[in-house]
């Protein structure tokens, strides 16, 4: 019988997933459909409950969800803990519904494997403070950069934040104004939501060097405000979150089938028609 799964969201009809795991089990012989699913906002956990009763075997969470999958996994994984919140679903053979996040995972593979970079003993800037953020401070803080500094508008938000995961490593939080003075850094994150409407935080002067790489967790055919002011102040490298949205992917697929897909192939796919949407 051909195992189900799905992501499931609200809005989920412009997601990607579908097409991406297509691609892994295409690779992988793997013999599986891959759906979206459309949860009401008030309506997620009867959705996720109704799909794994039918026989499904796995769903991704995409946003509004994270945090509400979370809550409902009963078991979740160290990472998902970390992050209070969940990707990555499953059920056991007891039929207890498991929590995984591979966000931060997918982030640092993309970063480290796919992009080259050395995070270690780096000055690293993480641009927002909100889910997004979350997810990937844990997995960030594990390739021991010598000093992470989390922005965001309203500096409170960034401040608990970063004392949520001092435990990690060395990691501080302020508001985007009090970035100025503090020289450049070696890899700014923007992980706000702020590229979703192709706009820019309020940046100073003095972040970016000419050996500084800029990544915008969204993605899409064009670079986004972010990238295009990145490069206007120099940075050596702008990247955009595809490759992140597919190692995320191969993560979650690991985790469900047992098998590591090539996920240079699929970027490779995915690359000429890509929307911008949030990864």
């Amino acid at each position: 019988m051909t195992d189900r799964y799905a992501v499931v969201g609200h809005p989920v009809a412009h997601s990607k997933s579908p097409l991406i795991h297509r691609l892994f089990a295409e690779q992988a012989g793997q013999d599986l459909v891959y759906e979206t699913l459309l949860a009401p906002l008030d309506g997620f956990a009867a959705t996720v409950r109704a799909f794994f009763a039918g026989g499904g075997k796995g769903l991704n969470v995409t946003v509004p969800f994270k945090a509400e999958a979370f809550v409902l996994a009963d078991v979740c994984s160290p990472r998902a803990r970390q992050a209070s919140a969940v990707n990555t679903l499953g059920c056991d053979a007891d039929g207890r519904l498991w929590g995984d996040n591979t966000d931060g995972a997918g982030l640092v593979r993309d970063l480290c494997d796919a992009l080259g970079l050395t995070l270690s003993e780096r000055r690293l800037l993480v641009l927002g403070a909100g889910g997004a953020a979350c997810g990937i401070l844990g997995p960030l803080l594990e390739e021991g950069p010598r000093e992470i500094v989390v922005a965001n508008r309203t500096a409170a938000r960034a401040q608990a934040l970063a004392d949520r995961f001092r435990c990690l490593g060395a990691v501080r939080g302020c508001g985007l104004a009090d970035l100025f003075g503090m020289g450049a850094f070696d890899v700014i994150l923007n992980a706000t939501s702020a590229s979703l409407s192709d706009a820019l935080p309020a940046l100073p002067l003095g972040l970016v060097a000419g050996d500084t790489v800029c990544y915008d967790l969204a993605y899409g055919n064009e670079p986004t405000a972010f990238l295009r002011w990145a490069l206007e102040q120099g940075a050596a490298r702008a990247e955009d979150g595809l490759g992140m949205l597919v190692e995320q992917a191969a993560f979650s697929f690991e985790l469900w089938r047992g098998v590591r897909p090539d996920t240079a192939r699929v970027r490779g796919i995915l690359r000429p028609d890509l929307p911008r949407a949030s990864s």
